[in-house]
């Protein structure tokens, strides 16, 4: 079989790395010599698949469904291993083995086109936040993962650098920096976080109704995991005319399901809204940055 690259990976791939790499070029005989070594038959590449790896439903030797990811290093995937390994499926898709040819992953298959994003608004809410709850452990002793601190300040050069170039993002970036050096003076916790959470990373499960995927580990406080959730059908609320009276609710509401602070989870949702804006331009996409700098305004 030969495993073409779905084109979201290629796009976003190309924007996180716009001067190119092998990854691409090397993926088809990476993931045929990954199928070969355990005894794998290929269903079908998922597609659209991920933004960071490619995705293969496949069955092991012994007819057992399962997924094989391959993922660049700057994705992080030792990162996801050892996060997943520590989750042990808690909350989150399992391991099928535990040591693997680096960049390269087996997993239990979960149901790739239904995810919790498929359900009403209030019901994928309602659920994700249940599953980001059993993610929220402690980190194991010497853990190999980021910190918050570290992810973000980053992310904060990069606002910085391109408000220089981009002055009307400049009020925001300058909020949004603020908000962040406020919130690291002294966070409330660190737990083992997802990292990348939203509505689309919740798939549903044979072993448990709902369950994660795709995490990029950091460890931090809970407030910044839940940042993302809330801003996700970002497109739905600003097409609304009660748009930002519906996040203010939404901020509310996840915080106190959660037992997160209220003033903390909002400042984590406009520094990540702002960052994911100021990307966005950044590679290309005006639209989204459009609309999550609209979002980012009105916390």
């Amino acid at each position: 079989m030969v495993f073409e690259p779905p084109k979201r990976l290629v796009r976003a791939l190309g924007e996180t790395a716009p001067d190119g790499d092998d990854w691409l070029e090397k993926l088809p005989g990476a993931a045929q010599r990954a199928v070969a070594l355990r005894e794998l038959t290929v269903e079908r590449v998922q597609v659209p698949g991920g933004r960071s790896s490619l995705v293969v439903l496949v069955r092991a030797a012994d007819g057992t469904p399962a997924v094989l990811k391959l993922a660049p290093g700057r994705a992080r995937p030792e990162a996801e291993r050892a996060a997943l390994g520590h989750w042990a499926g808690r909350g989150a898709v399992q391991l099928l083995e535990t040591t693997s040819t680096e960049g390269v992953l087996l997993l239990e298959r979960l149901h790739p086109d239904v995810s919790v994003r498929s359900l009403p608004e209030a019901k994928a809410l309602l659920e994700a936040a249940g599953t980001l709850r059993r993610l929220w452990v402690e980190p194991p002793a010497g853990f190999p993962f980021e910190t918050v601190a570290e992810r973000t300040g980053r992310q904060a050069e990069a606002m910085r650098a391109r408000a220089q170039t981009a002055p009307e993002v400049a009020p925001l970036v300058d909020v949004a920096l603020a908000a962040r050096e406020e919130l690291l003076a002294a966070p409330p916790e660190h737990r083992l976080l997802h990292g990348t959470f939203r509505q689309s990373k919740v798939l549903a499960g044979e072993r448990m109704p709902w369950l994660a995927v795709g995490p990029d580990p950091v460890v931090g406080e809970c407030a910044f995991d839940l940042a993302r959730l809330v801003r996700d059908r970002v497109e739905d609320l600003i097409a609304q005319p009660s748009g930002a009276a519906t996040t203010r609710r939404r901020v509310k509401r996840l915080a106190e399901s959660l037992d997160v602070d209220q003033e903390r989870l909002r400042g984590w949702t406009l520094f990540r809204a702002v960052e994911s804006g100021v990307r966005a331009g950044r590679v290309g996409r005006p639209r989204d940055a459009e609309l999550l700098l609209e979002f980012a305004s009105w916390l």
